[in-house]
């Protein structure tokens, strides 16, 4: 089924003043995910950005890929708290409720047995005790519930059996470990956004 989300054009994301109801806002929502942070300060630091490539003369070579890519170092140059908030604002894995249609079908919600989705809510709580402020974010890409649930264990190192999510001890948001992951799910974040652009009908490499 085609999708009734669109983008809007790249001509009028550059052209984007810095605010909510502007173009540029609404393809960060779109690409990235709604969420309090990306209009409060992604989208700023966006269009900063956006704009030191419209001045040094390159807004002719943008396509939507490069954008994606423009937004993603932003969010990787943040501090640990601002990552935070901004990864803990996507859905977690498993939620079948208030999800925008883009992650509904990226998580495949309707083909997942309840106890797969019981265990990720298990999963979801032990990760973020682990890393908190976090949400585990994965690039799905076509995977089952199923499939990303075995990742998670693994990435928690755990097995299928009971998990007391109460004796997981957190990592320090300044230590190496949590940084790394953070990092690492703000470049899944980029993998997910590129991704939606062919779920949209939109060819990232398509210039204004």
């Amino acid at each position: 089924m085609a999708s009734t989300v669109s983008l809007p054009t790249l001509s009028d994301v550059i052209a984007s003043e810095p605010d909510p109801s502007s173009a540029a806002a609404r393809a960060l929502a779109i690409l990235f995910e709604s969420s309090p942070i990306l209009y409060s300060d992604l989208l700023p630091a966006f269009i900063t950005a956006l704009r030191s490539h419209t001045q040094d003369g390159t807004s002719s070579r943008l396509t939507y890929n490069a954008l994606i890519d423009i937004a993603v170092d932003v969010l990787l140059a943040w501090p640990p708290a601002h990552q935070a908030l901004f990864v803990g604002g996507h859905p977690r894995i498993g939620e079948v409720g208030g999800l925008s249609a883009l992650s509904a079908r990226e998580q495949a919600a309707r083909a997942t047995p309840p106890k797969v989705l019981a265990r990720l809510g298990v999963l979801n709580a032990a990760y973020e005790a682990r890393y908190p402020g976090l949400r585990y974010i994965t690039f799905v890409n076509g995977r089952s519930r199923t499939e990303i649930m075995v990742e998670m264990q693994e990435k928690l190192g755990v097995g299928d059996g009971d998990i007391d999510v109460v004796a997981v001890e957190p990592l320090s948001a300044e230590g190496t470990e949590w940084r790394a992951e953070a990092l690492r799910a703000i470049a899944d974040v980029g993998k997910i956004a590129k991704s939606r652009l062919g779920s949209l009908g939109v060819d990232g490499g398509a210039l204004p």
